[in-house]
């Protein structure tokens, strides 16, 4: 069963709680400390607004030392903390367990080095994605993750969930683009994972702290690879009948060779959403549109375009039309980037986020599933998704006042990714576990996987104050070391 809840904030006494946010202001200052109950309100949870927890204060740091200070006094007054980016994390990552203290990274927002010879940047966790990728554009030269929150998620966010995005599919997720990290320890100390060289000696330690969903520390500098700006785009809708053709045609590109720099698709319930929103003039018939994107050297893109198109209409598209400018393109993109926001012209006002992966060949089959499973629970959902490299995103929709609406999207998420692993895949692509999957950890893994990722994490967090019940079960599924991994019943090994 998908977790529902994370544990109530720690009892924490009236003069506890007045020596703590004492010794916060004392680090930070008064305007960098919340402890407001409206205030705590607005850091309960993230973009899974199922789980929730009020913090017990928010402080904002705005530099390293600000960190150490913070993660020191929580170390002495025995209390747990966690970092945060923006909140637009979708499986409870940013969930303070138990309460504590939360670290708001959002005022660390500064660009510190771009050095465009070496194609690499230093920025601070805070930085929007999207800011990045603006300030470099003078330089012929972005940051290539681009996740569908760029407009709002932060740079420091994307490395704890290892965060991916529509253009991913052929330039690789956050972990591809980090080279190096400053790591603020559990216990204080600072140390520094790689750098801006293009490879260390030793362990790989970068690579073990991206996607590690903040339990390993508190990162506060990232070195990030810069990519050149392609030199041309084709972009291309293709309109689809059915959904089953569309995704087939998704195959049918990447059987053929052709390594897109992105395969999107909408399907029928949210292009009515994007429509009432943007009015870009979509075909409110179609039951899916894919966007299909190449881009590279400008020499012979035409001739990859005009084989996709091909391959869209041996599947049965009704219709492949071209974005002809600039202006066209960044409007189909606009459209995929904005599709979230536009969720509300539905008229539910709540939502819940899927992430599961499946091999792009059973991507008929999870949609058939995601379908009957509407239907089944008598659920609206609406599909937007990383279809080239498999990553679903159903989004049921419901009212989380209604405890049985509740009760139907957790048992109707919960099926949807039985079945991804069921086809081989995987319960997330790039939100993470969060607090929302953690049963599924013994279901895709075995109990030594378990053990010896959770000997990880202990080897960086052993007091497992920072960042605690995320990722790794803990009751009926994995225990510590030191206590004996135990497991109700055989885990299978799941492609991820």
């Amino acid at each position: 069963m998908i977790a529902t809840s994370p544990t109530a904030p720690a009892a924490i006494s009236s003069a506890d709680h007045v020596k703590l946010v004492s010794r916060m202001r004392a680090i930070v200052g008064n305007d960098n400390v919340l402890t407001a109950a409206a205030d705590m309100a607005a850091y309960e949870c993230d973009g899974f607004t199922i789980a929730k927890t009020k913090p017990n204060v928010v402080v904002f740091p705005t530099s390293t030392e600000h960190i150490i200070g913070i993660v020191k006094a929580c170390n002495e007054l025995g209390v747990s903390f966690l970092a945060r980016g923006a909140g637009t994390s979708l499986a409870g990552g940013c969930v303070l367990v138990g309460g504590g203290v939360m670290i708001a990274l959002a005022r660390m927002k500064r660009i510190l080095e771009v050095n465009v010879r070496d194609r690499y940047a230093v920025v601070e966790p805070g930085v929007v994605n999207v800011w990045l990728t603006n300030a470099l554009k003078p330089h012929g030269l972005h940051y290539a993750p681009d996740p569908s929150s760029q407009g709002a998620c932060t740079i420091g966010g994307n490395v704890a969930t290892n965060s991916g995005g529509p253009h991913t599919l052929k330039y690789g997720v956050t972990v591809n683009h980090i080279l190096g990290v400053e790591l603020v320890l559990p216990d204080g100390r600072v140390v520094a994972c790689g750098g801006p060289t293009e490879d260390s000696p030793g362990y790989d330690l970068t690579g073990a702290i991206v996607g590690s969903e903040g339990t390993f520390g508190v990162v506060s500098k990232v070195w990030v690879r810069l990519t050149k700006n392609p030199e041309a785009y084709r972009t291309l809708l293709g309109i689809f009948e059915t959904i089953d053709d569309a995704t087939s045609t998704i195959s049918d590109i990447i059987g053929a060779g052709i390594v897109p720099a992105a395969l999107e698709l909408l399907d029928k319930t949210m292009l009515s959403a994007v429509e009432a929103a943007f009015k870009f003039g979509f075909p409110l018939d179609a039951e899916a549109v894919v966007i299909m994107e190449v881009d590279g050297l400008a020499a012979g893109l035409q001739d990859e375009a005009d084989r996709i198109e091909v391959i869209a209409k041996k599947n049965r598209a009704r219709e492949v039309r071209k974005a002809n400018t600039e202006a066209e393109r960044l409007a189909l993109w606009k459209a995929r980037k904005q599709a979230f926001g536009t969720i509300g012209r539905l008229g539910y006002p709540s939502y819940c986020t899927q992430d599961g992966v499946v091999p792009r060949t059973k991507l008929p089959e999870i949609m058939r599933h995601i379908q009957a499973t509407a239907k089944k629970y008598g659920l609206g959902i609406c599909n937007v998704f990383h279809a080239g490299d498999g990553n679903v995103h159903p989004i049921l929709m419901f009212d989380e006042r209604d405890p049985a609406q509740v009760q139907k999207i957790l048992d109707a998420s919960h099926e949807i990714l039985a079945e991804c692993i069921n086809l081989g895949g995987s319960v997330t692509g790039e939100h993470g576990i969060g607090v929302e999957k953690i049963d599924f950890m013994p279901l895709m893994f075995t109990p030594d996987d378990l053990h010896y990722m959770m000997r990880l994490r202990i080897a960086f967090n052993p007091d497992g104050r920072c960042s605690p019940g995320k990722l790794l079960p803990t009751a009926g599924g994995c225990s510590e070391p030191s206590i004996g991994v135990t497991q109700t019943k055989p885990a299978r090994r799941a492609a991820v």
